[in-house]
This record gives structure tokens, C-alpha cells and sequence, in this order.
């Protein structure tokens, strides 16, 4: 019998094709059982919605029908009482509604469908939802700890500080990056430097991708660049997927001040020059600070030639009623 021969290469490497085609196909397996699950929900609460709009059922047929399911097909589960009145409000809600919110029901779960339906108060603010689970595959705690930010609120009050030329090299820039980054996972605590906040980040480095978005890729803390004789840190370096550029973020536990940007535009040079690869993009810089002006911020960046944009942070959530407060008054002005 032949003695099969070992291999002597790098398995992570030659299986690699052979796995992806195995994680794609079970992917879609997935997807597909999802949308026939969603399907399913939708045509169960359309026919409880006709029949009790039409006085067929009372409100008690829905208990009834839900005790039904339950004794002669025990196998068949997730049909208890509320979930049936779920299906006929996940109906109601999306039934005739705009175009762009049906088919994207049917690509996130059903829990996640019902966290937004339930926490969710305008057709607009659902698409958000909807539209951030489709694209970043959100899990049940990271979608209500993006509700509890008041992710959708931040998005729609404040639009991004950014530099002209990040404006027109990356006109994307605006759905990309935030005016406030909350960072409430690392809250509670006191931090003298940027340093100790900075650690405190990386611990909790999942916490904060999510915050800034999960196309974003961690490279690495305290990066270094040498240039000239000289050695440089970047507090902390990124790589973005959709954008295809490195993005520097620098801490500043103080106020916003001019003379920042320097700093931070001398690092993107050294990037671009030393670090990015050829068919990348030029790197964006980000100065995260506790504090800014807006009109200070709006001067120094209009004479920015680097793609720089200033943000700033806050350790705690935000007032949500509040935030929701200032958007019906920005609606009735309008």
C-alpha cells in the first residue's frame, strides 16, 4: 500500500481557497434559511392582521392559536402568543412602506428585527438600523448598545469636521466618520494622559471598532516612524477595508488646538511616503480630542492641505431624550 506523502508547506496557506468556498457556501445556506424565516413571519403576521382587521378573530384567537401550535406540534417552536403579536406589528409596520425597508428586513434576524421594531420610533430612523445590522452584521448586544449611543440622533444632528481635501478624495468621508465618538466602555474612570486612556482602549479594542465602525482594522498601538534620525509614534493606526487607506487616530485629553493638526499632517506624510502600499489610498488622520470649538475647528481645517478631520469623545452616553428633543425642533423649524 503507498504511504500517502506529507505535506510539507504551509496548510493555512494551500487550504486557504478550499475553506473559503466552504464558509461562502454555508454563508448562503444561512442567509437563505434567514430570508424563508423572515418570509414565513411575514405571511404569519399578515393573515392574523387581515382576520382580525375584519373581525373574523378577537384578540383572544391569537392565544388560543399560539396554545394550539404549542399542544399538537410541540416541534414546531417560536410561536408563543407575543411572538405571533410581533409577526402581526412586523407586518403593519413594513407593510406598503418605502421600498428600501422590505428587503432589508429580510436580511438581518429576527431578533434584530425585533430590537429595531421595538426601539425604533420613524420610518427613517429603522432604515438606519436596518441598513447598519445589513452591513456591518451586528449581534444582538452590539445593535442595542448602538441604540443606547443613540447612534442614529449623533449621525443626524452633527456632520463630520472635515478638511477640504479629505472632502474631495474621499466624498464618502461624512457616512464614514463621526463629529462624537462615545465611548462609554471605557467610562468611570479618570485619565491623567493619553497614554493611560490609550490602554485603556486597546483593552477594549472591540468595543471601540464597533464605535468607529466595522470596516475599520486595528493595526497597531504606538506605531513607529523613523524619519530622518528621528523616531516618531502614531498613538494609534487603522486600516479602513472600504476606503483602502490607513487612518491614524490622535488622543488629546485636552481642548482642540491649531497647532495639532501639524503633528498629525507630519504623520500622514510619513505614511504615505514610508508605510502605504502603491495601490492604496493616501492615509487620513483623525485628531480625537475631549473637547473642541467648532469655529476654531473650521479655520484650522480650511487651510489643511492633509485629508485631517478633529472629532472628539465623550466617556459616558449620551442624553438620548435630549438628543431626540433637538431633532423634533430642528423638524419643526423645517
Amino acid at each position: 500500500m503507498k504511504t500517502p506523502t506529507l505535506l510539507t508547506f504551509n496548510p493555512d496557506q494551500q487550504f486557504a481557497d478550499i475553506i473559503a468556498l466552504i464558509q461562502h457556501a454555508r454563508n448562503k445556506v444561512l442567509q437563505v434559511a434567514n430570508t424563508a424565516l423572515i418570509d414565513l413571519y411575514w405571511n404569519v403576521g399578515a393573515q392574523i392582521s387581515t382576520k382580525t382587521a375584519n373581525a373574523e378573530w378577537g384578540d383572544g384567537v391569537v392565544t388560543q392559536l399560539a396554545s394550539y401550535i404549542a399542544n399538537n406540534y410541540p416541534d414546531i417552536k417560536g410561536f408563543s402568543d407575543k411572538n405571533l403579536w410581533r409577526m402581526k406589528q412586523f407586518y403593519e409596520t413594513y407593510q406598503g412602506r418605502d421600498e428600501k425597508l422590505s428587503p432589508l428586513v429580510r436580511e438581518i434576524n429576527w431578533t434584530n428585527n425585533c430590537i429595531i421594531l421595538s426601539r425604533t420610533k420613524s420610518d427613517e430612523e429603522r432604515l438606519f438600523y436596518l441598513q447598519l445590522c445589513a452591513k456591518e452584521r451586528l449581534s444582538k448586544r452590539e445593535l442595542n448598545r448602538q441604540i443606547d449611543s443613540a447612534l442614529y440622533e449623533r449621525t443626524m444632528l452633527e456632520q463630520p469636521k472635515l478638511s477640504p481635501v479629505l472632502r474631495e478624495i474621499v466624498p464618502t468621508a461624512q457616512q464614514v466618520f463621526r463629529d462624537q465618538y462615545v465611548m462609554e466602555f471605557i467610562g468611570g474612570k479618570t485619565y491623567r494622559t493619553e497614554n493611560t486612556m490609550k490602554s485603556a482602549l486597546i483593552q477594549e479594542m472591540k468595543d471601540f471598532i464597533l464605535e468607529l465602525g466595522k470596516d475599520f482594522i486595528f493595526i497597531d498601538q504606538e506605531y513607529h516612524l523613523q524619519v530622518g534620525c528621528s523616531d516618531f509614534r502614531i498613538d494609534l493606526l487603522f486600516f479602513h477595508r472600504e476606503l483602502q487607506c490607513l487612518v491614524a487616530f490622535e488622543l488629546k485629553m485636552g481642548k482642540f488646538k491649531p497647532e495639532h493638526l501639524g503633528q498629525l499632517n507630519f504623520y500622514l506624510e510619513a505614511l504615505d511616503r514610508d508605510v502605504k502600499k502603491p495601490k492604496e489610498n493616501p492615509s487620513i488622520g483623525v485628531l480625537l480630542c475631549k473637547d473642541k470649538d467648532d469655529e476654531v475647528v473650521e479655520y484650522a481645517l480650511s487651510r489643511s492641505l492633509s485629508p485631517t478631520m478633529v472629532a472628539e469623545y465623550q466617556l459616558c452616553l449620551p442624553d438620548k431624550k435630549l438628543l431626540q428633543q433637538k431633532m423634533k425642533e430642528i423638524y419643526e423649524l423645517e
